[in-house]
């Protein structure tokens, strides 16, 4: 090992945030702040399969360095999206958000690099703490709630995956991170949380909910890494469990639906984002090579796309301050954000994986997977939910934002403008990648875990999806209108539940709960407050019990308002302690004489 890779590469970005406070020299704060993703790549690549960076706690072996083909895949990328999202985020002055953002790419570093369950455990629960800054550092009311309950789904994660661990490691006596047997209990526990941080539904509603409400740059680094870290643990340990391609199908259609139905840019977008991991999820439940790369190549591909298209639509919300289409469209800002609208379509034909782009040469994959393992339901569905991905944020979503039809009763956004530069290079970077890895897929193909022999522009694969696109595009013309009708509203999802169950709990504190407290006290209050006064002139008891033992009626009131006079306790025991050193000396003399 060189004296680069002597540490893992998550230490290098949480050592990395522990220095960025200390530097006061802004553009010295800053360059470093690009340094770090440049010093952890060159870590990465220096890295070969193996393991690295072993210890020992309370007699379990640690392991903080498990490097294959998997790993370093999703290092690779994740490294790359911190550079991205740093690019984007340079122009933020509060030290805060970067430290809280390095934080967490560095504990998902160390979540995927490993190979025990205690270290996973620990970076897991880091992950969770410092991306929660993300959206508190929004400091709205809505983003303070919202990371509330973010956390509060988190920590109940975390919980039942320790419970989890606990099992495993009483039941086998190892903590290795290795494939489950789902059928031992503790694998169930390590399942649901795993599922948690994947957002699969019904447990994906913090999720739209935390994501939209974070901080315009803090959301483009949540979109990478705690659902795609999920991703990488179920590949590489609940690889071909039949439950997980029912969820997500299940789950890609899901997202979509809500994504069609709703009108905040940023919340559509976090919907997708569910129905995105679907198709991962599917394929490490498929467990094949082919549905393994896919899912793979596909979290690849979309951490790259999905930070293209939140950084577009984080661009309009930064120089408008509006966030939801009903106060976008028809303004026409097409016109006065031409390249942030370029750099969003990029993003958005990867995701609808249109040809030449990313998205193409790996949500195919998925797909082909399914038909390969003669799954046509599951095929269905997953096609299904490509047609409502290109409807959503490759149609409705770039119209109303950018275009719309004008009612005659829109204000103007004179504001509106490109934003800063460093947030369009940065959208730049992510675009180009999108389009070098859709044009020349091997680069990509070349890093994934298995051998691929998936060609993705044949023909039929064209074609296809080319008349998918064109049949949706057709569609979304015909029916425009009902697509951008509508009024700002709420969507209704799984978390209604939870906020119900969170008032029901408040009301419960505030009401019930209150009233027994309120009778606790009255009821000891006196009582309370006569000890208080008792420890006060503690002789008052001594006085009552010797009152008592002579038959005399010692009312306590009266006792209770007499004034404590220390003196009068200390003469009477001063004199009592003269009097037998008096003794004492007395009886010394005497017994010296007699004695001799």
């Amino acid at each position: 090992m060189t004296v680069i890779n002597s540490m893992p590469p998550a230490f290098i970005y949480i050592l990395g945030a522990l220095i960025l406070p200390v530097v006061r020299i802004r553009r010295v704060q800053q360059a470093l702040a690009l340094l770090i993703p440049v010093i952890a790549m060159v870590s990465l690549l220096q890295l070969q399969p193996g393991i690295y960076w072993t210890g020992k706690f309370l007699g379990y072996d640690l392991v903080f360095g498990r490097v294959d083909k998997l790993s370093l895949l999703f290092a690779y990328v994740f490294v790359i999206i911190s550079f991205i999202g740093m690019v984007y985020a340079i122009h933020i002055r509060e030290t805060g958000q970067h430290v809280a953002a390095y934080l967490y790419v560095g504990s998902t570093l160390g979540v995927v690099f490993a190979g025990d369950l205690f270290s996973l455990f620990v970076f897991w629960e880091i992950m969770a703490a410092s991306s929660v800054f993300l959206i508190w550092y929004n400091k709205t009311k809505t983003s303070l709630d919202a990371g509330f309950r973010y956390a509060m789904v988190h920590l109940l994660g975390g919980a039942i995956l320790l419970a989890g661990i606990v099992m495993q490691t009483a039941t086998t006596g190892s903590i290795a991170f290795n494939p489950f047997d789902l059928h031992t209990t503790a694998a169930k526990f390590i399942l649901v949380g795993f599922l948690i941080n994947a957002a699969v539904p019904p447990l994906h509603a913090w999720l739209p909910d935390a994501y939209p409400e974070g901080t315009i740059t803090g959301s483009v680094f949540m979109t990478a890494f705690t659902t795609k870290s999920a991703v990488y643990v179920l590949a590489r340990s609940f690889a071909g469990t039949e439950m997980l391609v029912w969820l997500g199908a299940i789950m890609a259609l899901y997202g979509v639906f809500y994504a069609v139905l709703e009108k905040d840019i940023r919340r559509l977008l976090a919907y997708h984002i569910v129905s995105q991991v679907g198709y991962m999820v599917c394929g490490v439940g498929l467990g094949t090579e082919m549905a393994i790369n896919g899912a793979t190549a596909h979290a690849f591909c979309h951490i790259l796309y999905k930070a293209v298209l939140f950084m577009g639509m984080g661009a309009i919300i930064h120089v408008t301050g509006r966030r939801n289409i009903f106060d976008l469209k028809g303004r026409n800002l097409y016109r006065k954000m031409p390249i942030t609208l370029i750099l969003y379509m990029v993003g958005a034909f990867s995701i609808s994986a249109v040809p030449l782009f990313n998205g193409f040469i790996s949500k195919t994959m998925v797909v082909a997977a399914a038909g390969y393992d003669h799954r046509p339901v599951i095929e269905l569905l997953l096609h299904l939910a490509s047609v409502g991905t290109f409807l959503s944020v490759g149609l409705k979503l770039p119209w109303g934002a950018w275009f719309g039809k004008p009612t005659g009763q829109e204000d103007d956004i004179p504001e509106a403008k490109e934003p800063p530069i460093n947030m369009l290079l940065a959208m730049g970077i992510g675009s180009f990648l999108c389009i070098l890895t859709g044009i020349y897929p091997k680069l990509l193909y070349d890093l994934l875990p298995h051998p691929v022999h998936f060609h993705p522009y044949t023909p039929s694969h064209v074609v296809a999806s080319l008349q998918l696109l064109i049949l949706t595009l057709a569609g979304f013309w015909l029916y425009l209108d009902k697509l951008m009708a509508g009024k700002p509203a709420i969507t209704l999802d799984t978390d209604w539940f939870y906020r119900q169950f969170g008032r029901a709990v408040l009301l419960f504190c505030l009401y019930p709960l209150n009233r027994f407290r309120l009778l606790i006290q009255l009821a000891f209050a006196e009582k309370t407050k006569t000890v208080c006064r008792l420890s006060k002139n503690p002789y008052i008891l001594l006085e009552m019990i010797w009152a008592s033992l002579q038959g005399k009626n010692a009312v306590l009131e009266t006792l209770l308002q007499r004034a404590y006079n220390e003196n009068a306790y200390r003469i009477p025991i001063g004199i009592g302690v003269c009097a037998s050193l008096i003794f004492l000396f007395l009886y010394a003399l005497v017994y010296m004489r007699v004695a001799g």
